[in-house]
This record gives C-alpha cells, structure tokens and sequence, in this order.
C-alpha cells in the first residue's frame, strides 16, 4: 500500500488516513467535510474557523466548535457584526475557543464587511471560484493532494479586495475542501462516493 493512500476502518470501509485519527474526524469525514456548502452564514462559519485553524490542528478546532458557535453568536453575519468591544473582551477570555486577538479581530472585521454585502453575495463569490469538475484528478494518496490551487488563490485575492482578512491561499483551499467546491477526498475513500 502507498503511504498515504485509503486505509480501512473499523467497519472495513477505506477512508482517507487523516480521517481515522479520532473518533471525531471519522465523523466529521463522513458526514460534513467535501460535502457542498451553501449560504452567507454557514460560509461565514467555515471561513472563521479555517482562519481560527491556521497555524493549528484541524482537530483542536473541531473539538471547539460548539464553544465557538457559542461565543461568535452560531456565526450569524448580523449579530457578530454588532459586536462590540466588551464581546472582544469576553472572546479574549472565552476558554472555549481560541483566544488570539488578531484571530477575534478579524472574525469580528469580516462579520462587519460581510453585513454589507447583498444577501447571497458571499455564497455566490464563493462558488464562483469552483474548479470546472475534471479539472484535477482524484487524488490517489495524500501526496497528490494540493495545498493551494489558481482558483484559492483568486478566491483569497476576490475575498481580500472586498475587505476581508486572514484568508490566504491555503486557508483559502482549506475552506474549498471543506465545503465541497473541490473534492480532495482519496480516489479509492468511500466518502468521494458519497458526496
């Protein structure tokens, strides 16, 4: 077997090898991660975490998202938007979630920027930067698998120029994997299928 590539479950179902770190990461493997993610604020959500992420494991974050949810108001555009001072002050003591300022700071910044925006326009920009399908093949092992791409980098640029902060490439790829505008699962993972 080539390093990196499929490895069988407990159920015998081969899934990509990061899936089967922790009870955890097979469940948000099978049922969220490629799966197509639509509207401003499920998008807004992603791209908060993923900035949350950098420099972290994906897993510290995973484990954290309920306390996230909580403090950031269930990431809702509107009401993180309306965030003050003192929640900057209640995040940064917040144990539940990732205390780094520049992190909250952005959070905060890009929920008033996103506020701005026609209803839809995130999910559509977003989605805009979709690879054509076919455009990369299945990857075969976790060697094959891009850690940025033309189209992250246009997204992270487009995302950039409209004012948002703490989305490059990479974070940028990061949150097209996770919400399903490329398909990054193993050629041979049972979740490529069933996405």
């Amino acid at each position: 077997m080539a390093a990196g590539a499929a490895v069988a479950g407990p159920d015998g179902r081969l899934r990509c090898p990061w899936a089967l770190s922790t009870e955890d990461y097979v469940s948000y493997h099978d049922e969220e991660w490629g799966r197509p993610v639509h509207g401003d604020d499920a998008l807004y959500e992603r791209l908060s975490l993923e900035a949350f992420q950098s420099g972290l494991s994906w897993i510290t974050i995973l484990r954290r998202r309920p306390g996230f949810r909580a403090a950031f108001a269930d990431f809702h555009i509107e009401k993180v938007a309306a965030f003050t001072d003192e929640d900057r002050d209640r995040l940064l003591a917040d144990p539940g979630i990732i205390r780094n300022r520049s992190k909250i700071d952005a959070t905060m910044a890009n929920a008033k920027v996103l506020a701005e925006w026609a209803p839809g326009e995130l999910d559509t920009l977003v989605w805009s930067h979709a690879p054509e399908p076919g455009t990369y093949p299945a990857p075969r092992t976790l060697a094959d698998v891009l850690p940025v791409t033309p189209e992250s980098t246009a997204l992270s640029k487009a995302l950039k120029k409209r004012g948002l902060r703490f989305i490059g490439p990479t974070t940028a790829y990061a949150l097209m994997q996770a919400c399903g505008l490329v398909n990054d699962h193993l050629e041979t993972c049972v979740a490529r299928r069933t996405r």
